[in-house]
């Protein structure tokens, strides 16, 4: 059970802007999120305006009168902290989390790091420089591997090789969103998803997909993709994910909201993935499902999360 909702007056919000589209990859998804947030907020009675972000983000702020900013910008330039800073000198409230948690959760390879360094499980990697560094990635992980790119979302460049010629084409597409590319070794088990939102874990959702691995097209495109939630877990073992959850968000310093990603390998060990700060908005998107468990609708969730920016 969630605690119970601290603002009771939209007027107590001020003039709110949703700040939707960037430069990034994930500039379609960013802007579906905000358009459904705007919506919500509208259906609310909140002073809102829309703002597409399609070059500098202090060019579309502009001059206009706002009080607080809910962001719904997804990836590079809105969700590594570079948007978070550009809003903290403005003297601008935001949703999400501060500069610092969201450059270290939009880096995966700087978030496994902190989370080794708390003595939270990840799945191994080895950091891919260049093609020459191909066989001793073999020689660390083995194989099957999963390539990432390490400062992007929504699975962008992401693939599974199996072999060293997949493993050498996995880098070369990871290498094209110009940052630094890793492989981490292929985890056999369920995985499973825990939406944070003001402290608490809501809860956890399992995803089971045909396709490969949970890519870009089984987020956003198939129909197959199943969401279970109840996740199947039993009570404590839920318990225990969303405790994790918790821990893995806290040790980078994750504020507001946000969404974990875990496995469960066949040995039932927990194996943090990534932490997104700024996860999708739209009504199908992850976090309101979980949210909607708790019988909390897509409108009064966009209202929880524009609370934590009164800080």
């Amino acid at each position: 059970m969630l605690k119970p909702m601290k603002i009771v007056n939209s007027q107590q919000f001020g003039r709110v802007a949703v700040l939707m589209g960037g430069t990034a990859a994930e500039r379609e998804v960013s802007i579906n999120s905000g358009t459904a947030v705007f919506n919500a907020l509208k259906r609310k009675n909140i002073d809102v305006i829309a703002i597409n972000v399609s070059d500098n983000p202090i060019t579309a702020l502009g001059n206009q009168p706002i009080d607080r900013v809910f962001n719904c910008i997804h990836g590079r330039g809105g969700e590594d902290g570079v948007l978070q800073a550009i809003l903290e000198v403005m003297k601008l409230p935001y949703t999400g989390s501060g500069v610092t948690a969201s450059a270290l959760s939009m880096d995966k390879l700087r978030t496994k790091l902190c989370w080794q360094g708390q003595g939270l499980s990840t799945p191994a990697w080895f950091l891919l420089k260049n093609v020459q560094d191909i066989d001793a990635c073999i020689e660390k992980l083995g194989f099957p591997v999963i390539v990432k790119p390490t400062k992007e979302g929504s699975s962008l460049g992401m693939s599974k090789a199996t072999n060293r010629e997949e493993l050498q084409a996995a880098y070369v597409a990871a290498a094209q969103y110009q940052c630094d590319v890793y492989a981490e070794s292929w985890v056999q088990g369920a995985e499973y998803t825990v939406g944070i939102l003001a402290g608490q874990a809501l809860p956890v959702i399992r995803l089971e997909t045909s396709n490969t691995f949970y890519d870009y097209d089984a987020k956003y495109h198939a129909t197959t993709t199943q969401y279970h939630c109840p996740c199947g877990l039993t009570p404590e073992q839920e318990w225990g994910l969303q405790t994790l959850a918790l821990q893995a968000s806290d040790c980078i310093g994750v504020e507001g909201w946000g969404r974990v990603d875990v496995f469960i390998d066949l040995q039932g060990q927990a194996q943090l993935i990534e932490v997104n700060t700024v996860p999708g908005m739209t009504d199908h998107s992850l976090v309101p499902m979980a949210a909607a468990k708790l019988g909390i609708d897509f409108d009064e969730l966009v209202w929880r999360i524009l609370e934590t920016s009164m800080k």
